[in-house]
């Protein structure tokens, strides 16, 4: 059941993350659409798709910890370490293979990136280190602790 609680935790980050990113960047601010190198149209779609994604993720990952509640085998540090897990893994995701490998969008256009990416891609490793450290100290921990 340990697996479970943090690939429960996985996916509620990465749906939480995606749909932060898809809400304050993409909607919000309108700095960037998740397929930037089109049409405007096919920008606004491309978000559509990340938000279904984000969801899909989102309550798959709800979905499997309501299970665990069920069963009263959740880990609470197992299923935090996944969360922030996810949270930092699809940050870190974004800003180095979308950002700079494929090029799909960048976090801002007009402006020097350098801050930008930094903060963007620090705050995903910060995010990370959390959660692997998070699931190293679970490592010994009984259900609901």
């Amino acid at each position: 059941m340990g697996r479970k609680n943090i690939w429960s935790g996985i996916l509620f980050g990465i749906g939480l993350m995606a749909l932060v990113d898809e809400i304050i960047f993409h909607q919000l601010l309108q700095w960037h659409h998740f397929y930037d190198r089109a049409t405007t149209f096919i920008g606004i779609l491309s978000d559509g798709l990340l938000n279904a994604f984000a969801l899909f993720a989102l309550v798959i990952g709800l979905f499997m910890f309501a299970d665990l509640q069920r069963k009263r085998a959740v880990y609470k540090l197992k299923w935090a370490g996944g969360i922030f897990t996810g949270l930092g893994g699809f940050q870190l995701f974004d800003g180095i293979i979308n950002h700079k490998l494929l090029q799909i969008h960048q976090v801002r256009y007009d402006v020097n990136l350098l801050p930008y990416d930094l903060a963007w891609n620090i705050s995903g490793a910060v995010l990370l280190i959390t959660g692997i450290v998070l699931l190293l100290r679970s490592k010994h921990k009984k259900a609901g602790h």
